[in-house]
């Protein structure tokens, strides 16, 4: 990269839970392991010496997958599966419990490595990071080797990086040699490295956005970079295919932001499939409880509460709908925030598939506790329909 290019590294911990879970049964290393379920005990060792390990195959329940090994996921199985689907691919899969306190340590630990090197960090989640390296001494391979090495080193842990101009292609190029992988890739590259991949690589095109932009002969983000803007703009709307153009032809000008106050916090997921509220009631119901924990989750780990709970829904057609509600006080308590969510829930139309389901808290002040160990309780999704109000 020339001189006075922005360098932006995206790092992403490899299979990171189920890493974690490794360090401490390494007997389980080369073996399909899913990771899943509530912070049940963790098998023990018995009077023979032997540690009795469940498999998935003994699984009943509406369990989802929160991760699983490379070698599980050779066999199908991944994150958001349903752990009962998942037993059918990997049966023999060795089953663990979550066990939030163990991540949140080792995030803490690959995190100081990294700043250790390269300060200028935006933190995306317990597992992954984006690192500007733009103003620091050295050639990108030694540099990024370095980080790698150090995180290795102070972790026990592997991680895969990409280092690009921008945020956009770093975290294409970080899924591109994993695990343990390191792609540097510059702009120059895009028409060899990039547009041969499939759409799906880029963020925020999800499985339903992917099949319509099939439907259009769209398959890999070449196509969508010479796809004629009218054609993308009658089936996605103005701004959705202006972001269309735009991530085809690599162009992303965020800049990695260190500190921020953060005016909210959110969790979203795009499914599979399209679910139906009703049809599909124990699955959805199950993806809401898990976002609002992980929103509870995220407020305590960042020391915020927050007063306006809201939802966001995107049907079928790709009609997206928000809600929120304002309570009384700020809260990063999983069960209000799930209650306030539910509320929200019964004010928009309930009679279509989703493809996608989001819970956001905002109005933030600082004065959050620490996590808690408990689990919210698993809660019926609200099936009121009401007129959008």
């Amino acid at each position: 990269m020339n001189k006075g290019t922005r360098r932006i590294a995206h790092l992403d911990m490899d299979a990171f839970y189920a890493s974690v879970e490794l360090l401490r049964y390494p007997e389980l290393r080369g073996m399909p392991l899913v990771i899943a379920g509530r912070r049940d005990q963790h098998p023990v060792v018995s009077a023979d010496g032997v540690r009795p390990f469940s498999r998935l195959r003994d699984y009943v329940g509406r369990g989802v997958v929160t991760t699983a090994t490379y070698e599980a996921r050779a066999l199908g199985v991944h994150s958001g599966m349903g752990v009962m689907t998942a037993a059918r691919l990997a049966p023999e899969a060795i089953l663990l419990p979550v066990n939030f306190d163990a991540y949140r340590h080792y995030s803490r630990l690959f995190k100081a490595a990294v700043a250790a090197i390269a300060p200028e960090i935006e933190d995306r989640g317990i597992d992954e990071i984006y690192i500007d390296l733009s103003d620091l001494p050295g050639d990108t391979p030694t540099l990024a080797r370095q980080i790698k090495d150090a995180v290795r080193a102070t972790t026990g842990l592997s991680c895969s990086m990409g280092v690009s101009p921008n945020k956009l292609l770093s975290k294409i190029a970080s899924d591109l040699e994993k695990p343990d992988g390191l792609t540097i890739l510059a702009l120059s590259e895009l028409a060899e490295r990039i547009w041969p991949l499939p759409v799906r690589k880029i963020n925020g095109i999800g499985p339903k956005a992917a099949e319509r932009l099939s439907g259009l002969g769209i398959d890999t983000i070449g196509d969508l970079a010479r796809a004629e803007p009218a054609l993308l703009q009658d089936h996605f709307g103005r701004g959705y295919a202006a972001w269309l153009r735009e991530v085809a032809h690599g162009i992303d000008e965020r800049p990695v932001v260190t500190q921020s106050e953060p005016k909210s916090v959110s969790r979203e997921t795009t499914f599979d499939r399209d679910l139906h509220p009703r049809r599909d009631r124990a699955t959805l119901s199950e993806h809401f409880t898990l976002l609002c924990a992980k929103v509870a989750e995220d407020l305590r780990r960042k020391g915020y509460r927050g007063r306006t709970i809201g939802i966001k829904l995107r049907y079928e057609d790709f009609r997206t709908v928000t809600r929120d509600v304002t309570l009384q006080s700020a809260t990063d308590d999983p069960r209000t925030i799930r209650r306030a969510a539910g509320e929200c829930l019964r004010r928009v139309s309930l009679d279509r598939r989703l493809r996608l389901l989001g819970v956001r808290a905002s109005a933030l002040s600082p004065g959050g506790t620490p996590p808690a160990s408990g689990v919210l309780a698993q809660g019926e999704l609200p099936l009121t329909t009401a007129s959008r109000g």
